[in-house]
């Protein structure tokens, strides 16, 4: 069981860089993933490749407004959202990262829910550049990440999922026991496997990209 896809062909193709922003990623913040953290190395070389490669990439951002008119659940899910310390439109906060900074031209998809296709023009560009294939990356594993990937299946692209270019959390017991972050990624990579994605190492991808011969002169 599970998708497979053997190539991937850069002209239809887009790697999605899930909400690696300051507030998941930097030290000190509260809503840090270190495991998104610790894969910024391995992210940002993968992101280098795929731009040699050509293909296409494009960031999404969580982002609320201060005002909390586009925040539906999330003040009664998560504290520092609920007392605006995190992920405020127009803050430093909601910066994508340094180490993963767009290059020139690259978009950045402003997102109020878990899914980057949520109310967002994601869809209508991906549609617009041709793309069949999407690849995704960054955090968290199981919320962001899994969400924009069911979409995108959802919407009828391939999706490649990178096991070691994404990341989540330690979670605490809310009733149903505490999950370390290696278990909750293990178990969502487990899941997209089987139903949504075909989940490989950023290095298994790079392996699959097909290779343009030049034209002759």
């Amino acid at each position: 069981m599970g998708y497979q896809c053997e190539i991937i062909d850069p002209a239809r193709t887009v790697m999605i860089v899930v909400d690696m922003q300051n507030d998941f990623v930097a030290e000190g913040a509260k809503l840090r993933s270190a495991q998104a953290a610790a894969m910024v190395p391995r992210l940002a070389q993968t992101l280098k490749a795929c731009r040699d490669q050509g293909i296409r990439v494009i960031y999404t951002a969580h982002v609320h407004r201060r005002d909390g008119s586009d925040m539906g659940l999330y003040d009664d899910l998560y504290s520092p959202i609920a007392d605006r310390s995190s992920l405020v439109d127009g803050t430093e906060g909601v910066d994508i990262f340094n180490d993963l900074a767009p290059a020139p031209g690259e978009h950045v998809i402003k997102k109020h829910r878990y899914s980057a296709f949520f109310a967002t023009d994601l869809d209508l560009i991906l549609r617009e550049w041709g793309i069949t294939t999407v690849i995704i990356s960054g955090t968290t594993t199981e919320n962001c990440c899994h969400a924009t990937a069911r979409d995108a299946m959802f919407h009828n692209y391939k999706v490649v999922f990178l096991s070691d270019a994404t990341g989540t959390f330690d979670y605490p017991d809310v009733g149903q026991g505490a999950l370390s972050a290696e278990d909750v990624h293990r178990a969502t990579l487990t899941i997209l496997a089987f139903s949504t994605a075909h989940v490989m190492t950023a290095a298994e991808m790079l392996g699959r990209v097909k290779v343009t011969s030049p034209k002759a002169a």
